[in-house]
């Protein structure tokens, strides 16, 4: 991750925070196979709209395309 953003690990996800611009973003950790839970959905409905950066990251590579994109809802069907 660039030196602008910090990350706060929590027991099922990850918040970060941008502190260039001030936004936050949460990214979920998932395996190839993992699906996310009730209660993980209804967080992402919330985030839909407020149009808050969010998604599910099956890699690094993913969290990263998330935050440096600003992409909303990545990973979610």
């Amino acid at each position: 991750m660039d030196k602008r953003n910090e990350t706060v690990t929590a027991p099922d996800s990850n918040l970060g925070h941008d502190r260039v611009d001030g936004s936050i973003f949460f990214i979920e950790c998932k395996n190839e196979t993992g699906r996310p839970r009730a209660d993980q959905i209804r967080f992402h409905n919330f985030l839909m709209k407020q149009h808050t950066i969010h998604g599910i990251a099956r890699s690094p590579e993913d969290a990263l395309k998330i935050i440096n994109g600003g992409l909303v809802g990545y990973g979610f069907k």
